[in-house]
């Protein structure tokens, strides 16, 4: 018996086939064809009650199974028509009386229309539609399987999920090719059944006339209920596999079964269901509409609409009200939480952690910044850390980046350990256009000044960006705007970024290269501590602290002479001089301005030693005379490409510098012994006393 039970497909199978060769009983035959009937209307509730085509995956054999059965029904519904002078079971003669109803026109007429509503409408259809769905699923197949490759590769699924993911594709894409040639066999199936009913309308009526001696008339009502009962017992399972076969081909956006999908779907659209009663009742204005009938269903579509919006209105309502208790709930649990945390006083020393760098934007900029929005801003941040940590030889820290309610939508904020340093205000559908020196002609824009370089600017439309360009504007997205002032003022505040756990990375990593020096140097000759505030003193002034072997072996060798950390820095920068020579000339020469003799004998009388070193001592009027002059000969560098460079002599540099540093931090102090002796040097401005 288990044995049968395992192979019962077979059997069936076997027994269908045998259905078009043994020839079957009326009695028999009317069993069959109500189980027929039968499976094909649970096929179709399957098919309604299912939520993704898998679920029913066996559909594409059972249509070839039930459409075997039911071709074996009609050769022996045909054979007992013809051979039993239309005596073919009670279920095919009740369904001829019925469709027939005594006028043999009118029961064919109703009997053809609904062979070929199920001939051209719906197994046409399901066959389109199962023809496309196959097609699109393999033409998805490398892109789904590229997906389940990438969510596996970044951690999203692991290898399991990502195998039972893989065999749902392979399975979509074999059921999808499955159907498609099924609804071949539904669209021949129907084919099929025009032809026997054919055959046994003529061929019944040649066996009445010539063999049984029957006149016409009564050959005529025989076989056409006959030949009508049995299209109907035929086509009525035919039209209810080919309507299963649609909706199981139509479910790849379905959510749930098409009940649920159905009642919710319709009854989510109240408005529609009034409009349209609202509609039928303006059709009661016409003379010689039925009255009752329109006002009828009118009433009950405005009725069962606006009941409808009611219970949503009340609802969404309920909904807000329940959202609105568990917020506060959440809000006290979380008041409650917090208490509970904050006893733990290790949980408050995280409250004051201080970022290195952040970026706070306005509403209006996120776009910029969204990866998800198309955002490039965290690329182009890499790319600039990248680039920095090979030209300084310092990497910058994360930059933490956020959104901000308390900034305009179109401005955004730079912070340095915790305090604003910067700030900018960005339009995002426009270009920042950078005016020349000498435009050929003005262009119409929203005058501004460039938040980097100070620049006066002007914010321009997009169909105005050509025309800028002609008449000689620089023209800048708004994107390479923010990230210049964010480049710009990390260059400025770099050395502030230079912590003791960074001065431990740049060592450790200069381990790797000579690890004799940095034994030699730490902390034999120097703390930690020191070798920071000399890399701070270099990177404050925009040298490159890259050469970190150079700097190590001239830290060692100048601490034989002197101890103090501003005469170490001096040594150093004179033994990087190559590099301070490439980062501040121009084709091989450079523009500077240079000091007087006279104001340079002046500064070196004015020094002073105290506790905490030597300082200037100059007084306030030659002070003030000497920051004005340089502010005149500063303006001298707006048309060169180069910064501005004092010149001075070694003894004197340092403390010129900490003079000017607040007054022009974007002004850079060199010595003659920091530049090589190829450049061509030009002075172009000479600040007297």
């Amino acid at each position: 018996m288990k044995k049968l039970l395992n192979n019962a497909a077979a059997v069936i199978v076997v027994m269908i086939v045998l259905l078009l060769i043994i020839p079957l009983n009326p009695f028999i035959l009317d069993v069959m064809i109500i189980l027929n009937i039968s499976i094909s209307l649970i096929i179709l509730l399957i098919s309604m009650n299912i939520k993704e085509p898998l679920e029913f995956s066996i559909f594409p054999s059972m249509l070839l199974i039930t459409t075997l059965f039911r071709i074996g029904i009609n050769i022996s519904s045909t054979r007992n028509i013809l051979g039993n002078q239309g005596t073919a079971g009670a279920v095919i003669k009740a369904m001829g009386d019925f469709v027939l109803q005594g006028n043999v026109v009118v029961g064919f007429i109703i009997f053809m229309i609904i062979v070929l509503v199920q001939f051209i409408v719906i197994t046409k259809g399901a066959e389109r539609v199962a023809e496309v769905a196959a097609r699109f699923t393999l033409d998805a197949m490398p892109g789904k399987q590229m997906a389940i490759d990438a969510d596996l590769s970044t951690g999203l699924i692991d290898e399991q999920q990502a195998k039972e993911r893989r065999y749902k594709i392979q399975k979509e894409a074999d059921f999808y090719g499955a159907m498609d040639g099924a609804t071949k066999i539904v669209k021949g199936d129907a084919i099929m059944s025009l032809i026997i009913t054919a055959v046994n309308f003529l061929g019944g009526i040649i066996i009445g006339m010539v063999q049984s001696g029957m006149g016409f008339s009564e050959v005529l009502s025989v076989y056409s209920i006959a030949t009508v009962g049995d299209g109907l017992v035929s086509q009525i399972p035919a039209l209810l596999i080919s309507t299963a076969t649609g909706m199981v081909v139509t479910r790849a956006v379905s959510e749930g079964s098409l009940n649920e999908d159905a009642s919710k779907q319709f009854t989510a659209q109240p408005k529609a269901l009034m409009m349209t009663g609202m509609t039928l009742a303006i059709l009661l204005l016409i003379p010689g509409m039925p009255k009752i009938q329109l006002a009828a269903v009118s009433l009950a579509l405005i009725l069962g609409g606006y009941k409808l919006m009611k219970k949503m209105e009340n609802d969404a309502a309920v909904s807000a009200k329940a959202s609105q208790m568990e917020e506060a709930m959440k809000e006290q649990q979380q008041t409650v939480s917090e208490e509970e945390e904050f006893k733990d006083i290790n949980n408050v020393y995280e409250l004051i952690h201080v970022e290195p760098i952040e970026m706070e934007f306005g509403y209006s900029l996120i776009p910029l910044v969204d990866e998800g929005s198309g955002g490039k801003m965290i690329s182009r941040i890499v790319i600039f850390r990248r680039q920095y940590a090979q030209e300084m030889g310092l990497v910058i820290p994360s930059i933490r980046l956020r959104d901000s309610s308390s900034l305009n939508t179109n401005q955004y904020v730079i912070k340095i350990r915790g305090e604003e340093v910067a700030k900018g205000e960005i339009l995002v559908d426009y270009y920042l256009a950078l005016e020349p020196p000498n435009p050929e002609k003005e262009i119409e824009g929203i005058e501004t000044i460039e938040p980097a370089y100070g620049i006066p600017s002007k914010w321009i439309t997009v169909d105005k960006k050509e025309m800028a360009e002609i008449y000689g504007y620089t023209v800048i997205d708004p994107l390479s705007v923010m990230l210049t002032h964010l480049s710009e003022t990390i260059k400025q505040h770099a050395y502030e970024l230079l912590n003791r756990q960074e001065v431990v990375r740049l060592v450790e990593n200069m381990k790797k290269q000579s690890p004799e020096l940095v034994e030699e140097l730490i902390p034999a000759t120097v703390s930690y501590g020191t070798f920071q505030k000399i890399l701070t003193n270099l990177l404050k002034e925009g040298i490159p602290i890259k050469d970190m072997e150079t700097i190590m072996e001239t830290i060692i060798d100048a601490s034989m002479t002197v101890k103090d950390v501003e005469s170490v820095t001096e040594h150093i920068r004179t033994a990087l001089k190559r590099t301070i020579t490439r980062k501040f000339c121009e084709g091989g020469s450079m523009k500077v301005i240079t000091l007087d003799a006279e104001l340079e004998k002046s500064i070196i009388t004015s020094l002073t030693s105290g506790d905490h070193g030597t300082y200037l001592a100059l007084s306030p009027e030659v002070m003030q005379n000497v920051i004005t002059k340089l502010g005149i000969e500063i303006k001298k560098f707006g048309g060169f490409s180069q910064p501005p460079v004092i010149l001075t002599s070694q003894v004197v540099r340092m403390h010129f510098y900490h003079l000017i540093e607040q007054f022009y931090p974007n002004v850079f102090v060199l010595s003659f012994n920091e530049i090589n002796n190829n450049i061509q040097i030009q002075a172009v401005g000479n600040i007297t006393a």
